[in-house]
C-alpha cells in the first residue's frame, strides 16, 4: 500500500470490537515497533505500562473521549478499548523528550493500524487516579494513554468545509470524519533551484 494512503486510513479510533480483546503479546509487538524508533540523544526515556484484562475496566472511566463530539459520552459497552498502553517519562526529563513521546505514540498507532487494530492517543484522563492505578513509579510522569483494540469504526479524512471548522464529526451512519487542510495551505514557502 502507498504510505500516504496507509497514514490517511490510520485515523484515531474511538470504537472497538470489545469481544475481540488484545493480548499482552499484541502490546509487546506494538511496543517493540516503537522501541526501535529514533529518540533524542538516543536516550530512550519513554517507559511503558501494558494493560489488559480487568485493569482496562478500572482505567476506562478515568479517560475522556472525543471532546469535540458534544453529544457523545465515549465508547459504549461493547465498543470500549480492550487494552491500554501508558507512556511515562522521567519527571526531570528535558522538554525534547515530549517529542519522543509523540514519535512513540504515532509509531504505535501506525503499527496498530497495520494489524487492523485501532488506537486512540489520549491526553485527557484523570492523571492522579490513573497514575495510582497503574502504579507509576514516583520518579516518572504518565504523559499519554493509548486506548487500543480491534478497530470497529470507519474513519475518513474530509475536506475542510466552507465554514473553516476543523472539528471532527460523524455522519448518520456513524462514519467518523476528520477535516484536513489542503497541502497548499500548509506550505508557507518553497525554495527551488
Amino acid at each position: 500500500m502507498d504510505f500516504l494512503n496507509f497514514v490517511t486510513a490510520a485515523r484515531t479510533c474511538r470504537r472497538f470490537k470489545e469481544d475481540q480483546p488484545l493480548t499482552i503479546a499484541d502490546l509487546d509487538w506494538l511496543i517493540n515497533c516503537a522501541r526501535v524508533v529514533p529518540s533524542a540523544r538516543n536516550g530512550q526515556n519513554v517507559k511503558f505500562v501494558e494493560v489488559v484484562g480487568q485493569k482496562v475496566y478500572d482505567i476506562f472511566p478515568k479517560t475522556h473521549w472525543a471532546m469535540a463530539l458534544k453529544d457523545w459520552g465515549g465508547p459504549k459497552e461493547g465498543e470500549r478499548p480492550t487494552a491500554f498502553i501508558g507512556l511515562a517519562i522521567p519527571k526531570d526529563a528535558q522538554p525534547i523528550t515530549l517529542i519522543d513521546v509523540g514519535i512513540v505514540a504515532q509509531t504505535i498507532q501506525l503499527a496498530a493500524h497495520s494489524k487492523d487494530f485501532g488506537c486512540c492517543i489520549i491526553k485527557s484522563f484523570d492523571l492522579a487516579d490513573v497514575s495510582k492505578s497503574l502504579e507509576i513509579p514516583a520518579e516518572l510522569k504518565l504523559e499519554l494513554l493509548l486506548g487500543l483494540g480491534v478497530a470497529l469504526e470507519v474513519r475518513k479524512v474530509a475536506e475542510v468545509p466552507e465554514s473553516g471548522s476543523l472539528n471532527y464529526f460523524r455522519d448518520a451512519n456513524g462514519v467518523h470524519y476528520v477535516p484536513k487542510k489542503p497541502l497548499a495551505d500548509l506550505i508557507i514557502k518553497r525554495f527551488t533551484d
